[in-house]
């Protein structure tokens, strides 16, 4: 049987696991078979080469070894009948106590006195001695013949484990045991002539020494191998996936440049295009002008002017004789989609209507008629559009608004409302980082709109205190006595909803006795209002009834206010960077200069000073992104849903974006000279890609 076949045998046969331990295993680390403990890597290392004397240490250093004996054994009380046992442990230049507060009797047992001994753990100092809390030991002598590497793995563990005595030293033995087992011998997973290229180290010193590394060095060769491995089978996967769509996957050719859309760009166009904008909307009629389904994810900053590339899109749709949806995540979205689509659509006596949840079942009878005899054009609208119920003649075009708050499932969902798929063009104002895009959207072509429209003026951002509240409270004054209006903008985080309401009514309250009416009229908006309210007091706001809208993050979506000038942000420390930056790009939307203003207080962390600064230096959201990605991580970067957004063993696809890059150029570069893996030289790559996707293997790292 070769070792390949013995990493499909359930954990519980491994020599020293069992049925509990196995049950354990399974249910808090999700190793299920021999496979899954030898793709459980360490997520740090001990340097066990280094020994200690007592008078080298100092406190809270990460572990540390030390040899010497133990002299002596008592049992002290610390607490109404609560006991210690304390032991004290010399070497050559001082002394120092090893402390247990449980299983004294076992302890005590096992102990020997005067003997060497090694003694391995984490140092605290106590009334000017150290001491180490339940400490490993082990004879001097077994010490030396021990099978160990130097630097020493430290697995991941959960406090359920320790607890039932599976301690890291545990888990060393149950590897030992497995590559005792399988004898080490893993088969390759890559093609020779991309180890020999790359200079990687074959897959069995990979695995073995990222168990039990030699040396640093060794242990740096086997982290890049994997990692290596990792990322590049999951390029593969994405970019057969694209392949795939492309070859399989039939789109409806849109060959005809036609009358909507020549009469739109001659006669109706708002403003000049900017050249981001033609070169996308260039790539977008290539695609839907092929034969095959398009999938495009547009990129571009708030107010870059994606809405009229989407619409561009629909009439080329429409010239060919097809309908047209449009996505949202929000009712406040879609509704705002709709307003501005309407307005360019009329011009060309388009049919365009909107349906979301709250839609008059009268209105929505026509709605469904008109798409199934193909009189209604364009659909905008929120998850409503799934329904079974709603039907199109022929849906040419999808447009998915904000993607990650929609899982692939939803996306596919709308592909079946035809017997061909529609295109699907993915918007987003949400910059994501190139690494990230890379590894969430690698099935889909990227399109980025990286210019703003001309005679708009960059945002100038600063960064004040709240001891300067005085000076931003003289701006404002100015500000509106020049005819402006202002965002002030408080956080209401679900965890502290309570004390976040309190502070944006008493916000509110000292804003209106520093602006007293009948001079000044402020808005208030907050989650706790009814729809109803809250519509109204954004219309006194945007039709210029109200000088202030003091608001909760419910506008960081929706408002198109071109004369509000200034965005303050209360307590910016409390956002994160992605929020910051859509906030501000509420401001900015007509030709006048915009501020945004970040309140702090003076106790600020490493992280909000970094957060602060970015946004004062920059206004460029892919710059923001990617400050965002190393402060966050991927996982939060594409908020809840997407927490799991990739759930790799090995690399991290912040600090091993070099490796991604080149992992997706490998990948890239094979696909292109041999998409169906036929080459002798790649039928182990495609054995291992065949493997993967009988696992499904993409969607359970992508969420």
């Amino acid at each position: 049987m070769s070792s390949n076949n013995l990493l499909l045998t359930p954990i519980e046969y491994l020599k020293g696991v069992g049925p509990s331990r196995g049950e354990l295993l399974r249910k808090e680390l999700g190793i299920h078979k021999y496979g899954d403990l030898l793709n459980f890597y360490p997520n740090r290392y001990i340097d066990r080469t280094r020994y200690y004397k007592i008078n080298e240490l100092q406190n809270n250093v990460a572990e540390v070894q030390i040899i010497g004996k133990i002299i002596n054994v008592k049992t002290v009380e610390f607490a109404k009948g609560r006991k210690r046992l304390v032991a004290t442990f010399i070497d050559d230049t001082g002394q120092m106590e090893l402390v247990w507060f449980q299983g004294h009797k076992w302890v005590r047992e096992s102990l020997k006195l005067n003997e060497a001994i090694v003694i391995f753990g984490k140092c605290t100092s106590f009334n000017g001695m150290y001491n180490m809390a339940h400490p490993e030991i082990e004879l001097w002598s077994e010490h030396q013949q021990s099978l160990r590497s130097a630097m020493q793995p430290v697995y991941p563990s959960t406090e359920t484990l320790t607890n039932r005595g599976i301690s890291n030293r545990s888990v060393s033995k149950m590897m030992q045991q497995l590559f005792l087992e399988t004898q080490a011998l893993f088969s390759e997973t890559l093609p020779d002539y991309l180890i020999q290229n790359l200079k990687l180290i074959p897959k069995n010193a990979a695995l073995f020494n990222i168990h039990f590394p030699k040396s640093a060095e060794a242990l740096a060769k086997a982290q890049f191998r994997l990692k290596f491995e990792e990322l590049f089978f999951i390029q593969i996967q994405l970019i057969m996936k694209n392949l795939i769509q492309k070859h399989k996957i039939k789109g409806h050719p849109f060959t005809k440049v036609g009358e909507f859309f020549n009469e739109f760009y001659q006669n109706h166009l708002p403003f000049e295009l900017t050249n981001a904008q033609k070169r996308v909307i260039k790539e977008i009629r290539t695609d839907m002008g092929s034969n095959a389904q398009m999938n495009r994810l547009l990129q571009g900053d708030v107010g870059s002017g994606k809405t009229i590339v989407a619409f561009m899109s629909m009439l080329l749709a429409m010239d060919n004789g097809f309908q047209a949806c449009l996505m949202a995540p929000t009712e406040i979205l879609a509704n705002q989609h709709f307003t501005g689509l309407s307005e360019l659509a009329n011009k060309l006596n388009i049919n365009i209507k909107i349906l979301t949840g709250s839609t008059k079942t009268s209105e929505r009878r026509i709605i469904h008629e008109a798409l199934e005899n193909g009189t209604l054009q364009i659909l905008i609208g929120t998850h409503a559009l799934l329904e079974d119920k709603v039907k199109f003649q022929n849906l040419g075009l999808a447009i998915i608004d904000e993607q990650h708050r929609f899982g692939v499932e939803q996306r596919s969902k709308l592909w079946k409302k035809n017997h061909i798929p529609p295109h699907i063009l993915v918007m987003t104002a949400t910059p994501i980082p190139r690494t990230l895009a890379m590894s969430l959207y690698g099935d889909l072509d990227i399109s980025v709109i990286d210019e703003l429209p001309p005679g708009r003026k960059p945002i100038q951002t600063v960064h004040r205190y709240d001891s300067n509240r005085l000076k931003v409270w003289k701006f404002i004054r100015d500000e509106i006595a020049i005819g402006r209006q202002i965002y002030i903008v408080y956080p209401l985080i679900q965890e502290s909803e309570k004390m976040d309401y309190k502070d944006l009514m008493d916000g509110y309250e000292s804003i209106s006795r520093d602006f007293p009416l009948p001079k000044y009229a402020i808005s208030i908006v907050h989650g706790k209002m009814k729809p109803a309210d809250k519509d109204a007091e954004m219309k006194r706001f945007a039709e210029g009834k109200t000088n202030i809208m003091v608001a909760t993050t419910v506008i960081e979506v929706g408002v198109n206010v071109p004369n509000a000038s200034v965005m303050i942000i209360e307590s910016a420390e409390r956002f994160g960077l992605s929020q910051l930056h859509q906030l501000r790009g509420r401001v900015g939307r007509g030709a006048d200069q915009s501020y945004c203003i970040l309140m702090t207080s003076h106790k600020l962390s490493a992280d909000s000073k970094t957060r602060m600064e970015t946004m004062v230096r920059t206004n460029d959201g892919f710059e923001i992104s990617e400050v965002d990605l190393k402060l966050r991580g991927p996982g939060n970067l594409m908020g809840t849903q997407q927490s799991g957004v990739l759930n790799l063993q090995i690399a991290d696809i912040v600090k091993d974006r070099e490796i991604l890059s080149l992992a997706r150029a490998h990948a890239i570069k094979i696909l292109s000279e041999d998409a169906p893996l036929q080459k002798p030289e790649h039928a182990t790559l495609k054995a291992v890609y065949l493997e993967l996707t009988k696992k499904k293997n993409i969607w359970n790292y992508i969420s």
